[in-house]
Protein backbone atom coordinates (compact mmCIF):
# COMPACT_ATOMS: atom_id res chain seq x y z
CA UNK A 1 0.00 0.00 0.00
CA UNK A 2 1.18 3.39 -0.81
CA UNK A 3 0.04 6.31 1.13
CA UNK A 4 0.39 10.28 0.45
CA UNK A 5 3.72 12.44 1.41
CA UNK A 6 1.01 15.74 2.42
CA UNK A 7 -1.89 14.03 3.92
CA UNK A 8 -1.02 10.43 4.51
CA UNK A 9 -4.18 9.28 2.71
CA UNK A 10 -4.22 6.23 0.67
CA UNK A 11 -3.11 6.81 -2.59
CA UNK A 12 -5.45 5.28 -5.48
CA UNK A 13 -4.55 4.29 -9.30
CA UNK A 14 -5.39 7.11 -11.30
CA UNK A 15 -8.24 6.77 -13.27
CA UNK A 16 -7.23 8.50 -16.57
CA UNK A 17 -3.74 6.76 -16.47
CA UNK A 18 -3.80 3.32 -13.89
CA UNK A 19 0.08 3.58 -13.72
CA UNK A 20 0.28 6.60 -11.91
CA UNK A 21 -1.47 6.72 -8.43
CA UNK A 22 -3.30 10.21 -6.83
CA UNK A 23 -4.66 10.39 -3.05
CA UNK A 24 -8.14 9.30 -2.54
CA UNK A 25 -8.10 12.30 0.54
CA UNK A 26 -6.27 15.75 -1.19
CA UNK A 27 -5.79 14.58 -5.06
CA UNK A 28 -2.06 14.47 -4.56
CA UNK A 29 -0.67 13.37 -7.59
CA UNK A 30 3.46 12.11 -7.26
CA UNK A 31 5.51 12.09 -10.11
CA UNK A 32 7.22 8.64 -10.44
CA UNK A 33 5.50 5.86 -12.49
CA UNK A 34 4.71 3.08 -9.85
CA UNK A 35 3.97 -0.90 -10.78
CA UNK A 36 0.94 -1.45 -9.75
CA UNK A 37 -1.05 -4.91 -9.21
CA UNK A 38 -4.58 -5.40 -7.58
CA UNK A 39 -5.34 -7.96 -6.45
CA UNK A 40 -8.62 -9.92 -4.88
CA UNK A 41 -8.42 -13.33 -3.47
CA UNK A 42 -11.96 -15.25 -3.87
CA UNK A 43 -13.10 -18.37 -1.49
CA UNK A 44 -14.90 -20.47 -3.24
CA UNK A 45 -15.69 -22.79 -0.77
CA UNK A 46 -17.64 -20.17 1.31
CA UNK A 47 -21.15 -20.11 -0.55
CA UNK A 48 -23.57 -17.64 -0.02
CA UNK A 49 -26.90 -19.44 0.83
CA UNK A 50 -30.26 -17.00 0.43
CA UNK A 51 -32.91 -17.74 2.46
CA UNK A 52 -36.35 -16.79 1.85
CA UNK A 53 -38.05 -16.48 5.12
CA UNK A 54 -40.10 -13.97 6.60
CA UNK A 55 -39.17 -13.09 9.94
CA UNK A 56 -42.36 -11.49 11.50
CA UNK A 57 -41.04 -9.31 14.45
CA UNK A 58 -44.76 -7.74 15.10
CA UNK A 59 -46.29 -8.79 18.61
CA UNK A 60 -48.55 -11.96 18.77
CA UNK A 61 -52.38 -11.71 20.14
CA UNK A 62 -55.47 -13.78 20.37
CA UNK A 63 -57.56 -12.19 17.36
CA UNK A 64 -60.27 -14.24 15.13
CA UNK A 65 -59.18 -14.37 11.66
CA UNK A 66 -62.15 -13.90 9.60
CA UNK A 67 -61.38 -15.53 6.46
CA UNK A 68 -60.13 -18.43 8.21
CA UNK A 69 -61.28 -18.43 11.88
CA UNK A 70 -57.85 -19.15 13.28
CA UNK A 71 -57.35 -17.35 16.81
CA UNK A 72 -53.64 -16.11 16.56
CA UNK A 73 -52.50 -12.98 14.91
CA UNK A 74 -50.12 -10.25 14.38
CA UNK A 75 -51.34 -6.60 15.47
CA UNK A 76 -49.72 -3.07 15.12
CA UNK A 77 -51.81 0.20 15.39
CA UNK A 78 -51.38 3.54 13.08
CA UNK A 79 -53.05 6.80 13.42
CA UNK A 80 -55.11 7.12 10.09
CA UNK A 81 -57.48 9.80 11.46
CA UNK A 82 -57.17 12.64 13.06
CA UNK A 83 -55.48 12.97 16.15
CA UNK A 84 -57.98 13.43 18.86
CA UNK A 85 -59.35 10.05 17.78
CA UNK A 86 -58.10 6.31 18.63
CA UNK A 87 -55.72 4.41 16.77
CA UNK A 88 -56.34 2.13 14.33
CA UNK A 89 -55.44 -1.75 15.08
CA UNK A 90 -54.06 -4.03 12.01
CA UNK A 91 -53.97 -7.57 11.98
CA UNK A 92 -52.30 -10.11 10.24
CA UNK A 93 -53.27 -14.07 10.35
CA UNK A 94 -50.77 -15.84 11.92
CA UNK A 95 -51.79 -18.97 9.46
CA UNK A 96 -52.94 -17.53 6.22
CA UNK A 97 -51.39 -13.94 6.25
CA UNK A 98 -54.99 -12.16 5.74
CA UNK A 99 -54.34 -8.83 6.95
CA UNK A 100 -57.72 -6.68 7.90
CA UNK A 101 -58.19 -3.48 10.87
CA UNK A 102 -60.15 -2.42 13.32
CA UNK A 103 -61.52 0.32 14.44
CA UNK A 104 -62.49 1.60 18.13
Amino acid sequence: MLFCLKCKGLLIPNKDDPKKVMCASCGYKPRQKKNLSVKEKVDIDSRLEVVDKTIETLPLTEAECPKCTYVKAFYWTAQTRSSDEAETRFFRCQKCRHQWRQYD
